[in-house]
């Protein structure tokens, strides 16, 4: 089988591709991406991207059909990929992730291809009401981000047919150990926090809730759905596990059990609420996917992230101003003049 993972050199893509060519020797895999974070390695080992078939480089929004020649499945990992860029680039973020995706998938349709998976977001259920959302329950998105991955969807579903089904993938918040690591998702933010300063800063009260998924379980899950059985042609999954409904409090205070008890954690009680709270209902992917459901738990991935960051010699106390937070990435690339504000390369 072919497979294209478009979106392959940011955080889950590394996770995805050593995961797919260790356990399928009958997969070839090709990669497509536009390089943002291409330099931003976290590992001592060699570049995921050795074992590709081919790396091709270059923008989702100019894409070159003829890169889906002989492909079977394409995963969509492309995105603008958090709240804080979303916001301050929203006319990029609907081109990449919604506009690019639904563009791609119509010629993936014309190609042949079989099998689109669509890495989506539990964002999208944006407000907590007090129950775990289900995949038919309404939805909130508050973000540019969260808007962008539902228009997507809504566009994805009205393209299936018997030759070409669509898998949207609704991910629970990232977290734990890559090959490009970034510490702008919660957990790996508090993990890194104790590791380094001994202090987890909570900026908001602590209360909003936020499901979670190691990135090497979502790497599992994606591989499932590129060639899945079950369900119809086009489904909509929420990914992760009823086990990882967590308060962001509770996560801080998970990791200071685990790091040391010396790891102090500060909640900002006078902070505004903070909308985007939201548990979710697991029990579909569960049902259908019941070979692939999440190995990790908490303790395990912050004991991963843990050793990850000893293995790495990580010791920047400022980390929040480094290359492991992908909005001082870009914002270092538009200073560069590598890229305009429209993040397209220069």
């Amino acid at each position: 089988m072919n497979i294209l993972v478009i979106g392959n050199m940011g955080y889950v893509g590394p996770e995805l591709i050593k995961y797919m060519i260790k356990n399928h020797s009958d997969y070839r895999v090709f990669g497509y991406d536009i390089g943002y974070f291409m330099c931003n390695y976290t590992t001592k080992s060699i570049a995921p991207e050795v074992n590709l078939c081919n790396q091709y480089f270059g923008d989702v929004r100019s894409f070159k059909e003829s890169i889906l020649d002989n492909i079977d499945a394409v995963v969509y990992l492309a995105a603008i990929s958090n709240d804080p860029i979303g916001n301050l680039f929203e006319g990029p973020t609907m081109d990449i992730n919604y506009h690019s995706a639904v563009k791609i998938a119509n010629l993936c349709k014309e190609k042949s291809v079989k099998s689109f998976v669509f890495a989506s977001s539990c964002s999208v259920y944006g407000l907590n009401q007090g129950f775990a959302k289900t995949e038919s329950d309404s939805l909130n998105p508050l973000t540019a981000y969260a808007k962008s991955k539902i228009n997507a969807e809504l566009e994805l579903e009205k393209l299936v047919d018997p030759d070409f089904s669509v898998t949207c993938l609704r991910f629970a918040t990232a977290c734990g150990m890559s090959d490009r690591l970034r510490l702008d998702l919660v957990l790996n933010d508090f993990v890194a926090s104790a590791v380094i300063n001994k202090r987890i800063e909570i900026l908001s009260d602590g209360s909003p809730y936020r499901p979670l998924i190691n990135v090497k379980d979502m790497a599992r899950a994606i591989d499932w759905a590129i060639s899945r059985k079950e369900g119809d042609l086009f489904e909509t999954l929420n990914v992760g596990s009823n086990n990882w409904n967590y308060q962001i409090k509770d996560l801080a205070y998970a990791v200071k059990d685990i790091i040391g008890s010396s790891v102090v954690v500060e909640i900002n009680h006078n902070a505004q609420v903070d909308k985007r709270s939201y548990q979710v209902n697991f029990d579909k992917f569960e049902s259908m996917a019941f070979n692939y459901l999440p190995l990790y738990n908490l303790e395990d991935t912050i004991l991963e992230l843990q050793q990850g960051l000893g293995s790495i010699g990580f010791n920047d106390s400022s980390f929040r101003n480094s290359h492991l937070i992908r909005l001082n990435v870009i914002r270092s690339l538009i200073s560069s003049n590598l890229i305009n504000s429209d993040l397209k390369i220069v």
